[in-house]
């Protein structure tokens, strides 16, 4: 996991350089300059905010090639004219919507003062998942620009559970070989989501893979790269955006909005968030088994398993028992909430699973 390495160094380059050899291409080399963000990890990147005559823009570094940055500028693009809210790459004086300097590459954006999505707060959450829906629907044609990279998901879902389940299954034969305090903290709480792991790949099996609905995806969709200005939606961040399996995005924002303590395995505001999602883009009855599979399959239980005995030479054992015991409280919440949402897409949405 990549952590902010500020014993390593704490900037990316001097100001002074900053100002001469990037913002100059903008005429801004007379601007402050505010270090917002930097992680000197193998993606590297920085985020600076930019000041001058009552102007405000987000200089951003980021950890990609130029052919991503191509596929990256047009989905933005893209978005901007489907009326999807979104920052425009702001052109240099050269003509060029970056600037490489020191084989990096830096964008710059209008820097967009909205409120981060509060998870808390209903008006913000189908907003969101109302949005998703349109970006959805407005870019299954998404073609990016020429010279981008190709980015494509589509991965069998099916596949990686089958994977996930037997490392977690690994994990349990390692857990009685080691018989540790973790080991017991693990074994103890296997029962439940051994169970979340069955049906997620059992449900997971029965996809179809041909009838998944497919676009322009975002990719990171979560709170922090969605902010609300005045009941409007403007999404940014789109450094992992692919074209990819629609249920894949609003799968990945249900989870990370589900598993929190106030809005914990919350039946009601599932269905309140699909079918507002469902009223700019339909899914399919796959799409649905997609989103139950993703949601039920227990991921911080596996993936801290799998590191521990991956790395139990050299770990912090101390750390991974905190991490595991914070969720293990929940496991339970999860495993009704699986139930319960599969009898209800039954009903509600009148498909098998």
């Amino acid at each position: 996991m990549g952590n902010l390495l500020s014993n390593k160094k704490d900037e990316l380059l001097p100001m002074d350089e900053i100002k001469h050899n990037i913002l100059r291409y903008y005429n801004l080399e007379h601007a402050s300059i505010v270090n917002i963000k930097f992680k000197d990890t193998e993606k590297q990147r920085a985020v600076y905010r930019i000041d001058l005559n009552k102007r405000s823009y987000c200089l951003k570094k980021v950890y990609y090639n130029e052919e991503d940055l191509l596929y990256v500028y047009s989905a933005m693009e893209w978005c901007f004219r489907n009326e999807i809210d979104v920052p425009k790459l702001l052109p240099t004086t050269t003509g060029s919507r970056y600037v490489k300097y020191k084989n990096m590459l830096f964008i710059l954006t209008p820097w967009l003062n909205g409120e981060k999505c509060d998870f808390d707060n209903l008006t913000h959450v189908l907003l969101s998942s109302s949005t998703l829906g349109r970006l959805h629907k407005s870019s299954k044609n998404f073609r990016p620009i020429d010279g981008s990279a190709k980015r494509e998901g589509f991965d069998n879902y099916s596949e990686s559970i089958a994977k996930h389940f037997n490392q977690l299954l690994l994990s349990i034969n390692n857990a009685h070989k080691y018989n540790d305090r973790f080991s017991r903290l693990f074994l103890d709480n296997i029962d439940e989501n051994l169970e979340l792991a069955k049906i997620s790949f059992e449900v997971s099996s029965s996809i179809d893979l041909n009838n998944l609905s497919r676009s322009l995806c975002h990719g990171d969709y979560v709170n922090k790269n969605i902010l609300i200005i005045n009941n409007k939606v403007s999404l940014i961040d789109f450094d992992k955006c692919a074209f990819d399996f629609c249920s894949r995005d609003i799968s990945y924002f249900l989870r990370r909005l589900l598993k929190r303590e106030n809005t914990n395995w919350q039946i009601n505001l599932t269905l309140n968030i699909l079918d507002t999602y469902m009223e700019e883009n339909e899914l399919t009855e796959s799409d649905l088994r997609y989103i139950v599979a993703y949601i039920a399959f227990p991921q911080k239980f596996w993936k801290l398993s799998r590191d521990y005995y991956k790395n139990i030479r050299k770990c912090n054992k101390n750390s991974f028992i905190s991490l595991m015991e914070k969720g293990l409280n929940k496991s339970k919440n999860q495993l009704e909430f699986t139930y319960e949402i599969i009898n209800t897409f039954r009903k509600h949405y009148n498909i098998k699973i």
